[in-house]
């Protein structure tokens, strides 16, 4: 499924999903959720490109076998849309599955290997998107942005969170980690990171905790055992219900919205392939969401209401003074 929400700033930009649902209408729900929150990842991030996503669902009892003929199949769907929608990785694809779409789905696939004339994985550059934005909230926190001695909880030690890490690490921050995969989980282990265990995240004192796994996890219960001062991770759609934001706000924990601070490795991958930017004009750009973190932080103080809400009223009025077309979902399914 393909859902495209939004042509306003540009033509329809977003990744391709693939994993398992419960049901297709939980698919369709998430790519459109999804697709809203890329309107205002790119709106906020003022880059020039529309807001979609895509969704492969996969059956519970997959057979990987048949990965390279879904891939062609879905890349057919791309290239039938003419430009309407464009992709790259996004969770249970990888530069490599993006090569495989780009055989019938090119010139509208992004995020392809170098050896296949791509800028590589997207993982890094969001990972030093977030860093910026944590470093962002440590000031405002703590009035500087060193985090030398400062706990980051990071959930998630996949593409973002295994590059997020280190570098976190580099700064002196200590670093805790959870994860569920076993395999990533013994690598930690050998590498002497302090592990939480997942149903104890939301209960681990930190200063700032870092979301980089699925979508969700901030709800009622989970807002309500938090101990940390700031929120500022990777993954999409973080927050269960909008409800969610103002009872953050209500226990003082400054949220971070995550489109927000996730967009370095769209904007680096459609920068660099699509708009031929140097990866020097792509970093910048992604250096900046350091300053649009802070400028939406300052604006909710100043308000009184939530980082959310200040978030969104800056994506909005970029899109208000873009002349495009589309603000509204159209969704694509590709059918069984």
């Amino acid at each position: 499924m393909i859902a495209v929400h939004s042509t306003r700033l540009g033509p329809g930009a977003g990744g391709t999903r693939m994993r398992p649902y419960p049901s297709l209408t939980a698919a369709l729900q998430d790519a459109c959720q999804l697709a809203r929150s890329m309107t205002y990842k790119f709106a906020a991030a003022d880059f020039p490109l529309g807001d979609a996503k895509a969704v492969i669902a996969l059956p519970a009892a997959w057979d990987d076998r048949g990965r390279t003929e879904l891939l062609q199949r879905f890349g057919t769907l791309v290239r039938q849309l003419r430009g309407l929608y464009v992709t790259g990785p996004d969770v249970g694809t990888s530069a490599t599955d993006m090569d495989v779409i780009g055989t019938t789905g090119a010139p509208y696939v992004f995020g392809r290997t170098a050896e296949a004339g791509g800028s590589g994985s997207s993982a890094p550059p969001t990972a030093l998107g977030v860093y910026y934005g944590i470093e962002a909230l440590a000031a405002h926190l703590f009035g500087a942005p060193d985090l030398r001695g400062r706990r980051v909880l990071v959930q998630g030690a996949g593409g973002v969170g295994q590059d997020l890490i280190p570098r976190l690490q580099r700064a002196g921050a200590e670093v805790l980690v959870s994860e569920i995969d076993p395999t990533v989980v013994q690598r930690l282990q050998d590498a002497g990171v302090v592990l939480v265990p997942p149903d104890q995240v939301s209960a681990t004192p930190c200063d700032i905790f870092a979301p980089c796994a699925l979508g969700g996890v901030l709800n009622r219960e989970s807002i309500a055992q938090l101990r940390c001062r700031g929120i500022a991770g990777a993954a999409n759609n973080q927050l269960a219900t909008t409800e969610d934001a103002e009872r953050l706000r209500a226990r003082g924990i400054v949220y971070v919205p995550d489109f927000v601070v996730n967009s370095g490795g769209a904007i680096t991958v459609v920068g660099v392939e699509a708009l031929g930017w140097s990866l020097a004009q792509a970093e910048a750009k992604v250096r900046a969401i350091g300053d649009t973190v802070r400028q939406v932080l300052q604006r909710a103080e100043a308000d009184g209401g939530t980082t959310e809400a200040a978030a969104r009223q800056l994506a909005e009025q970029r899109l208000a003074q873009a002349p495009g077309s589309v603000a509204h979902p159209v969704v694509v399914s590709a059918g069984r």
